[in-house]
């Protein structure tokens, strides 16, 4: 058995912090006790527990590879390529995502076995959290509001946490109601043999009953959360963050009254732009890179991970360096597909080209790269988890699968897309023939706005049962592959617009494949949970 420490510190939000961190006998499940560290000691002062919930975001930044150093799992650049790699968007150029974007994963494959076992390390230092805080609250060392605000704290990454599993390892709410076989949800801390022995056998409910949980977290975060902070206003969990998450959730679960009523909370039933939240006063910048070029301050980022130059994914898992053009200082692993940048809905003079794509110059390799990542020296890029513009385009959504050519459906879809296109690109009412044309409008919007910040699995996944608007088959897509790219970057033309074929077929949605298989060491330590079918 492996053991850390609390004596492992980190630079974290400019302080030197202690990591509360927890290994495990099963090397995938994360779930053994704290052996270097009694929780009498970690809970005791005040400053000993903000060191441990400090910790807890830590892990949710960086996490392990393999038990090693971290690579940007469960919320760092890892996890937010995944999101890519599965989808079409993004063109994989080497062999570090190589097996996610051909989906040829197996049970016992890297990346997908490091999602799982990280999201459920965050999710039991959550629970370790949860429980130390309500028995120091019990012990007077805190007061119950401080401890209530810490749990609150905890169960809103439980539930994004949890939220993440289930959308890669289950079939998607929308199927069937969600009546398809779930994940584990975790809420016991484990934190002595007993409990190890008795929380790996929790089995995997129904994909219902993990949104269930998923929504009563939030609930509770919301309730308990502050409106803003002073400090960390943005990487630490807040009212308005919780509530940003509901509308995702409530989208995967097609509740579009839900999504309304959540958005509402944050200033989207206003009937004109611009939007403003009065709930954290949440609002769009008014250059669409704005979250990028000032990404640890601005009005837009609702909730995001923290990376600092002492605490960040390394050359591994640094946003920049995963996702940037070598001839600045990246790897040049991921291009953004030239059939995104190249599609009509992308229009002319579109200035997220410009200002949030940039071409690789090295000879040979003329390919265009997202830029919305950009330190490639210090690797301090805050990975983005929900933003103002994600709010405003849920309920968008929401508002035009519920009523015909609702110009509140287009107000907030024009509200993100019109500080980035020309007058003459702009919409209006007239523009769409239908109410499915407005729809798909505001989901080719959702392809542009958020390219590369991991948000295009999830969009493929809870569209996979609309006939009107699930990529071909309602299954993953067919992929460009790098044969298919010229070194002199023909294949970008937002002029000619060429389309470039996708030599990776596409896979159905019956097949086994559509979903990642669970983790050989979690079977192997829980006889109650199964695989998924097929592996």
């Amino acid at each position: 058995m492996k053991f850390f420490n609390i004596k492992n510190k980190l630079a974290f939000g400019g302080l030197l912090l202690t990591l509360l961190t927890v290994s495990s006998c099963q090397k995938y499940t994360e779930l053994n006790p704290i052996n270097s560290l009694s929780e009498a000691t970690a809970f005791d002062t005040p400053a000993n527990i903000e060191l441990v919930a400090a910790g807890v975001y830590n892990t949710a930044a960086v996490g392990s590879y393999n038990g090693g150093s971290g690579r940007g799992y469960p919320f760092g650049a890892a996890s937010i390529e995944q999101g890519e790699m599965r989808g079409e968007d993004m063109v994989n150029l080497a062999t570090f995502y190589q097996i996610t974007y051909e989906s040829t994963y197996t049970s016992t494959t890297a990346n997908n076995i490091n999602l799982w076992s990280n999201l459920y390390a965050l999710i039991n230092q959550c629970n370790i959290l949860i429980a130390g805080v309500e028995a120091a609250a019990a012990k007077g060392t805190i007061t119950t509001a401080v401890s209530t605000q810490y749990a609150a704290e905890a169960r809103f990454l439980r539930a994004l946490a949890h939220h993440e599993l289930v959308i890669n390892f289950s079939r998607p709410y929308v199927d069937g109601n969600g009546s398809n076989i779930g994940i584990p949800y975790r809420t016991v801390a484990v934190n002595s043999t007993d409990a190890v022995s008795a929380q790996i056998q929790v089995p995997r409910g129904t994909v219902a009953e993990d949104y269930s949980k998923i929504l009563a977290d939030l609930d509770y975060a919301e309730a308990n959360l502050p409106a803003t902070r002073s400090t960390y206003a943005i990487t630490r969990a807040t009212k308005g963050a919780a509530i940003a998450l509901k509308t995702r959730v409530k989208l995967h679960m097609n509740d579009f009254a839900g999504v309304i009523t959540e958005g509402a909370k944050l200033g989207t039933s206003a009937t004109t732009a611009p939007f403003t939240s009065p709930i954290g006063n949440y609002a769009l910048t008014a250059s669409p890179d704005g979250p990028f070029t000032g990404f640890s301050n601005n009005t837009e980022s609702i909730f995001s991970i923290e990376n600092s130059a002492a605490a960040n994914g390394g050359v591994n898992g640094a946003l920049a360096n995963m996702f940037g053009p070598a001839s600045l200082g990246g790897r040049g692993l991921v291009a953004t597909s030239p059939n995104l940048y190249n599609a009509s809905f992308w229009v002319t003079g579109d200035t997220r080209r410009t200002l949030l794509q940039i071409q690789q110059t090295t000879t040979g390799a003329k390919y265009f790269f997202n830029y919305k990542f950009r330190d490639y020296t210090n690797k301090t890029d805050y990975a983005p988890i929900i933003r103002y513009a994600e709010v405003l385009l849920n309920v968008a959504e929401a508002y035009s699968r519920t009523t015909a050519l609702d110009t509140r459906a287009l107000t907030l879809l024009n509200a993100v897309r019109n500080r980035a296109v020309p007058t003459a690109s702009q919409y209006t009412i007239l523009s769409f023939a239908s109410q499915n044309a407005l729809t798909q409008a505001i989901l080719n919007e959702r392809r542009i706005e958020f390219a590369g910040e991991g948000r295009r699995w999830p969009d493929i996944t809870r569209l996979s049962q609309d006939a009107n608007f699930q990529v071909a088959g309602g299954g993953i897509p067919a992929k460009i592959l790098v044969t298919a790219l010229s070194g002199t970057g023909s294949n970008w033309d937002a002029v000619l617009r060429p389309t470039t074929a996708a030599a990776k077929a596409a896979i159905a949605y019956s097949d086994y494949r559509y979903i990642w298989p669970i983790p050989t060491d979690e079977l192997n330590a829980n006889p109650n949970i199964a695989q998924n079918a097929g592996y």
